[in-house]
């Protein structure tokens, strides 16, 4: 085969039989296809997609570019969730380990974030001593011995997928729903879940910004999850909102850790046990989350794999000790406090990361401290910046220039959950 013959194929709107898309992902994974046809071959599937039988088998074949993982003997049901992104979205952290003390195994792969979204991985590491890396012999003991892990991929787990990726984030191919699909399914395939619930995430903070674009990729991923065999959900959840109160890594932990402690925001506890409904469902395992988080299973758990990982979880959670107080220009009702800027300031702050290899702050971030459906006075705080280098305030500042709306009267506010997709 040559590369040339498959990109022509895939620009003139044909479909790649399942020996040439085994063939290519197979060749550039092993360095035998050159970047640029790689690349070429990624924006003419951006243009002219693939359908159901080539995106499964593109799938397949970046999963059995490298390992496997075999939870067959961790002993409980394996079930996992992933987010497709967003502002304050620190939900893992409260429903992984919730999900584990109902009885459940969850063996979550996480990753850093990037731009306005945050990342899980980010986020733990405000904690001290806290370890992201382990290796597969690890897991399974974590798993076994305490029901969650939660940890970076190894480099063996599709590295097809790692290669794509990188190439994707710098040739503007990132936005195709086959794509996103096959790159976040192919590695939650990979780490041998038995069930997956997925949070599709849309709005002005999160990737997809539109409802129906949601509704695509979360049917395209249940759809590649049932193929596969594992047993998938998908809910679709709103994101123009922060979620919670606060965006930056350690702000975030210290909400988790209260949402443990049987407090939170409500609807970051609305998503959260929305979630762990449907994990459990999956898991084939009837028990109320709710009454778990309240009576102190879940933290429990949670402390577990802190120790386990090497962190403290009695230590101290970082905090800025600068602190910058955003005020209400008029009194009346929040209507809208845009996700996305407040992303971005928290980005621009030192919470995120232009490039993957860039370092991250762990106590810079947004506090909200009104939403939308709140009455404000004039003069009253509204946001607070955590800053840890000042000279990256002004920039912060100049996000949330016409971040929030005050309206006189209030607007109707949506449902934060739009749908769920059970396979």
């Amino acid at each position: 085969m040559q590369a040339v013959d498959l990109i022509r194929t895939k620009r003139d709107g044909g479909r790649l039989s399942d020996a040439e898309v085994r063939w290519f992902i197979d060749s550039y994974t092993h360095g035998r296809i050159a970047d640029e046809q790689a690349s070429a071959m990624l924006m003419a599937i951006v243009f002219r997609g693939l359908n159901p039988d080539e995106l499964s088998e593109w799938t397949a074949a970046m999963i059995d570019s490298g390992d496997r993982m075999n939870l067959s003997t961790v002993g409980k049901p394996t079930v996992d969730k992933h987010s497709t992104g967003g502002v304050g979205d620190k939900v893992s952290l409260v429903a992984c380990p919730l999900v584990a003390a109902c009885g459940a195994a969850v063996p979550q792969l996480s990753g850093r974030g990037l731009g306005h979204t945050g990342g899980t991985l980010d986020k733990l590491e405000a904690i001290s001593g806290w370890q992201a890396s382990l290796t597969p012999e690890q897991m399974l003991t974590q798993l076994h011995d305490i029901g969650l892990v939660i940890c970076a991929a190894g480099p063996g787990l599709a590295p097809a997928d790692r290669k794509l990726y990188a190439l994707r984030d710098v040739t503007a191919t990132v936005e195709s729903i086959p794509l996103i699909a096959s790159s976040i399914m192919s590695k939650k395939i990979a780490e041998g879940t038995e069930s997956l619930v997925l949070n599709v995430t849309f709005g002005s903070g999160a990737f997809m910004k539109r409802l129906d674009q949601a509704r695509e990729l979360a049917e395209t991923m249940v759809h590649l999850g049932a193929a596969h065999g594992v047993r998938t959900t998908a809910v679709l959840s709103r994101m123009d909102t922060p979620l919670g109160r606060s965006a930056g890594n350690a702000l975030e932990v210290s909400e988790s850790i209260e949402t443990l402690n049987g407090g939170g925001p409500s609807d970051l506890l609305e998503i959260t046990l929305a979630l762990a409904r449907e994990m459990l469902a999956l898991a084939q395992i009837d028990v109320d989350p709710a009454s778990v988080l309240h009576n102190g299973q879940a933290l429990h758990v949670w402390n577990q794999m802190i120790r386990a990982q090497g962190g403290d979880p009695d230590a101290p959670i970082p905090i800025a000790s600068r602190r910058e107080i955003l005020r209400a220009e008029r009194s009346g009702y929040i209507t809208r406090l845009d996700a996305f800027a407040v992303g971005v300031a928290a980005w621009r702050l030192g919470a995120g990361r232009s490039r993957k290899e860039d370092p991250v702050s762990s106590i810079a971030g947004v506090v909200c401290l009104a939403k939308p459906g709140d009455v404000v006075e004039k003069g009253q705080p509204i946001l607070e910046l955590h800053i840890d280098d000042v000279e990256r305030l002004g920039g912060a500042l100049e996000a949330l220039i016409d971040a929030v709306t005050i309206a006189p009267e209030p607007a109707e506010l949506s449902p934060l959950i739009a749908d769920i997709l059970r396979s």
